[in-house]
């Protein structure tokens, strides 16, 4: 799908690829119990099935740590939740069960990045650093185009009581109740919220909620369980 001009976005679902139940069958996640090969067979088929020279899998660790990437990490990436790129042909991956992917494109600088914003990262706001690092490297917030990928929704993501008040009380937004009553964040609208605050006008969704939607991983509904991907390069 093109985001914006030269700007490709794509978010793979757990079907297509060699992994074995109950990751089956295309699980991106390189820590998650599965076998390291049949992972790796899943990476070398999408970087073909995209069209790209090479994707970039950062170690995910619910950071608000970003950096500027000019290629592949390779084996041992180190750990951050951001990553951002001048380089054309160059994907960049933010792999979820549950946790939404940002996906960042300023089409005039000719930049794109990409965070994982769970709700450790959400509540330390790495939206708002990749951001921020994006314009220190000449990308204009005003001009930039989001994708805020699938994620568990405000309606089923239940959590604490005291864990809702204390996000909430750094994401305003984030607050929410699940459709049975009990304490719910929706990282959705508080990544919306940090978005616009950044100076972001241009924000769209892919809505599905992981733990309704069965052809996406969830962390939540099944585990084990693998990781699908949210990716964004340009052309």
């Amino acid at each position: 799908m093109e985001l914006a001009p030269g700007v490709h976005v794509a978010i793979t679902d757990r079907h297509g690829g060699v992994s074995a139940p109950p990751y089956g069958s295309r699980n991106l996640g390189g820590m998650v119990g599965d076998d390291p090969a049949a992972v790796r067979a899943n990476r070398e088929g999408l970087t073909t099935e995209l069209g790209v020279r090479a994707v970039v899998y950062m170690r995910q660790v619910h950071s608000a740590d970003v950096t500027y990437v000019s290629e592949p990490f390779g084996d041992d990436p180190p750990p951050l939740d951001g990553v951002f790129t001048t380089e054309p042909g160059l994907a960049l991956a933010s792999l979820g069960a549950d946790c939404p992917a940002v996906l960042l494109a300023d089409p005039q600088a000719r930049m794109v990045g990409a965070a994982h914003s769970g709700r450790p990262g959400t509540e330390a706001g790495i939206v708002t650093t990749l951001v921020a690092a994006m314009a220190a490297k000449g990308a204009v917030p005003g001009r930039m185009v989001a994708l805020v990928g699938p994620g568990a929704c405000g309606h089923c993501y239940e959590v604490p009581a005291e864990l809702r008040e204390r996000v909430a009380s750094r994401v305003p937004e984030t607050w929410s109740t699940t459709l049975w009553q009990t304490p719910a964040l929706d990282l959705r609208a508080g990544i919306e919220a940090q978005l616009r605050a950044a100076g972001l006008e241009d924000i769209r969704h892919d809505a599905r909620c992981t733990i309704e939607s069965e052809e996406l991983y969830s962390h939540r509904r099944e585990q084990p369980g693998g990781r699908f991907a949210g990716l964004i390069w340009m052309v």
